[in-house]
């Protein structure tokens, strides 16, 4: 699905919230090896990304082509600073879902970058007829827990030793909804 770029202004400056493109690919790669090696509360650590840029081209190819799924980049003076994922269920009785994911580079916590690119999701997903927003979140997470609750997502459920750190600690997994 594609986005249509946007100018955005955040604390110190604008932003640009895009579609990726598959000249993109290698920044990508490079974006989520440093985000996931910034925080344990990612799906994945950085050795677990062993993606080709041949691979990643082909994934963004199939998300730009998909009527359900929807990814945004936030370019930062040229630099991809951020994305999110919106991806919309394709069964009947489940449409009136869709899942979210977001994720930024450390140095550009506390911009607002996260509270834009939820707005426009939550824009898109109302067009789309969704009423609910879902999406997971790891104990401790606290800064991004803060902005999933800013934003009107709510704790519905939780998954108990979801997750392992680096470290040894076992983590839950909790679910959350924003109802539309």
């Amino acid at each position: 699905m594609f986005f249509e770029e946007k100018v955005i202004d955040i604390k110190g400056g604008k932003a640009v919230l895009r579609s990726p493109r598959a000249e993109d690919a290698q920044e990508l790669i490079d974006y989520l090896v440093s985000t996931a090696g910034e925080t344990d509360f990612l799906i994945r650590c950085p050795e677990d990304i062993r993606l080709t840029v041949a691979q990643e081209e082909r994934f963004l190819n199939a998300v730009l082509n998909s009527p359900d799924d929807l990814m945004i980049v936030c370019e930062v003076d040229g630099k991809i600073a951020g994305n999110c994922s919106l991806a919309f269920m394709d069964k009947k009785k489940m449409r009136h879902r869709s899942n979210v994911g977001i994720a930024l580079l450390k140095e550009y916590w506390g911009r607002g970058i996260g509270t834009r690119m939820f707005e426009e999701m939550e824009k898109i997903a109302r067009t789309r007829g969704v009423r609910q927003m879902e999406l997971e979140v790891l104990e401790g997470n606290e800064r991004a827990i803060h902005l999933y609750e800013k934003m009107g997502f709510r704790f519905v459920g939780e998954r108990p030793n979801a997750f392992m750190t680096e470290d040894g600690r076992l983590l839950t997994e909790y679910f959350m909804q924003k109802i539309l």
